[in-house]
């Protein structure tokens, strides 16, 4: 068995090493297959942003179980190196295993992006699939991260635009929220899935942290939750163990869960055409150097 000892919750980003060394981190782990082939339309995206040619150095943050880690690889080829580092122990072990068993150079590590000393000038290229939203201090994480480009190292990322552009998130979360306690509205621009969702302030971070030649551009496609003769169980168990719905289901009574879960279902069907449940995925492709 392939396993990874938590890393210590230290530093300004000690309650996201926590969280993602919860349960939280086993359960992103044990879907990564569905997740990996859910986001698949991101990754490519990004990469190609990267323009990755044979023998970079790649650090991809935020790896999670390795999907970006593992084609970059394959792009910069054996004279290049991909280093994927998280810092969330179930996901780095699962991606070691899977490294392991796709005989894929990829390296994995379990560190703190923000806080780790990768070393001056190791890399020609920063990328990452939705691993750099989580910050507490993101001018302060991204100014340390540039200390490991080189001089023309680059950088590529995608993160997430408004909730409401997405509905992948946006429509199980709204069928739910009537039946649910009432929430605290997200603070805006505070670590999680859509501390980006505003490219001005994402630019500004880039630019204090002194990144330059900054593009910020729209992407749009169509997610798959759930394919096969029962689409609708596939996306509903992912909805509800993934994600913001996740965290407002956390703790609730059962009575509410059973609620929620019909609305959901509900909701989610709606969108069942062709044995497959998709729906819409709205992000920002970035593009910086250093």
């Amino acid at each position: 068995m392939n396993t990874t000892s938590p890393l210590a919750a230290t530093g300004p980003n000690a309650d996201q090493i926590d969280y993602w060394n919860s349960d939280v981190g086993e359960r992103w782990a044990r879907f990564q297959d569905r997740l990996d082939g859910m986001l698949q339309p991101f990754s490519a995206a990004v990469l190609d942003v990267a323009g990755i040619e044979p023998g970079e150095r790649i650090l991809d943050i935020g790896c999670g179980c390795g999907a970006t880690t593992f084609d970059a690889a394959a792009k910069t080829g054996a004279s290049g190196r991909a280093l994927g580092v998280d810092i969330s122990a179930p996901m780095v072990a699962r991606a070691r295993a899977r490294a392991t068993e796709l005989g894929s150079p990829a390296e994995f590590m379990l560190a703190d992006a923000a806080a780790h000393d990768f070393g001056a000038t190791a890399f020609d290229l920063l990328v990452s699939r939705f691993g750099i939203m989580f910050f507490a201090e993101p001018a302060a994480a991204f100014t340390h991260m540039k200390r490991a480009l080189a001089p023309s190292g680059r950088v590529a990322f995608v993160c997430w635009r408004p909730m409401k552009e997405n509905g992948w998130v946006s429509v199980p979360l709204f069928a739910a929220l009537p039946h649910l306690p009432e929430q605290e509205p997200p603070v805006p621009g505070a670590p999680g899935p859509f501390a980006f969702a505003d490219p001005e302030r994402f630019r500004g971070v880039l630019k204090e942290a002194g990144y330059r030649d900054i593009a910020i551009d729209p992407f749009d496609t169509e997610l798959t939750l759930g394919k096969g003769p029962d689409p609708v169980a596939l996306a509903l168990e992912q909805t509800l163990e993934i994600g913001p719905l996740s965290r407002a289901l956390k703790d609730q009574p059962e009575e509410i869960r059973a609620r929620t879960t019909d609305a959901v279902r509900e909701a989610l069907a709606k969108h069942e055409a062709n044995g497959e449940i998709r729906l819409g995925g709205a992000v920002w492709l970035v593009s910086a150097r250093a």
